[in-house]
């Protein structure tokens, strides 16, 4: 919504960089090292797209030289690479995200606290034990997720449906689905670790037999597949006869 377009996302995973010798991937390596005509990973995206949302996934991960670098950029809003090349981040969006707390199953006691309280007091308990203070001093907000709901799930199966859309068309065919379907998903599935269980109630509903009848011949261009509910509220793919 900022860009109107997700080319200016700069997403960088962090798993990548657990290693202290990974700091050199994001601001490129020194002289005289392997790869010094290369430019680093994050200053070369971020030079040449000044303006973009640089995204850290899964910030917990990283190593400790490569938060220090972070650091900085969150400092001075700028750093300079291993050419010496001032890289300026003032224009940019710095989100990061992280799993901290999420592992966390105790309960903390307290009355009149709701949920999303107590998940926020364990998520900022956890940052605390890998960030350090004056890392958390300039993160401008700590966003806390709630848990999914199920009109949240819903509407995640029906993006996840949608993505299905493109290739169907490509061959002729359309997909539709009803509300009722969507919710059937939902509860076929068991979402206790998060929304990607979705995809394969959906793939074992929909994507399997569609591409078998596909492959049989018994779907051909201009019909309609549709998604729908039993009556015992479970999906029901119909295929036209």
């Amino acid at each position: 919504q900022l860009f109107d377009t997700v080319d200016p996302l700069i997403s960088i995973d962090m798993s990548e960089y657990m290693e202290k010798y990974a700091v050199s991937r994001l601001i490129g390596s020194p002289p005289g090292y392997v790869g010094y005509d290369e430019a680093g990973q994050l200053t070369e995206k971020v030079r040449r797209h000044p303006y973009s949302v640089v995204l850290f996934d899964e910030i917990e991960k990283a190593h400790p030289d490569v938060m220090n670098i972070l650091l900085q950029i969150l400092d001075e809003g700028k750093i300079n690479d291993a050419q010496g090349r001032t890289v300026d981040f003032s224009n940019t969006v710095i989100c990061m995200t992280s799993n901290a707390g999420s592992s966390d199953r105790t309960a903390l006691t307290g009355f009149g606290r709701t949920e999303e309280q107590v998940s926020r007091e364990k998520s900022m308990k956890a940052l605390q034990e890998f960030l350090r203070p004056e890392f958390l001093g300039r993160v401008d907000e700590v966003i806390t997720f709630r848990p999914l709901e199920q009109a949240d799930l819903e509407k995640i199966a029906a993006l996840m449906l949608d993505e299905y859309k493109p290739g169907l068309e490509a061959r002729g065919l359309k997909l539709e689905y009803t509300p009722q379907a969507l919710a059937a998903i939902v509860n076929e599935t068991s979402t206790r670790f998060g929304a990607r269980e979705l995809r394969k109630t959906i793939r074992k509903t929909l994507e399997d037999p569609v591409a078998e009848a596909i492959v049989a011949g018994r779907l051909t261009g201009g019909q309609t597949v549709t998604l729908a509910a039993d009556a015992d509220g479970k999906p029901q793919l119909v295929l036209p006869e």
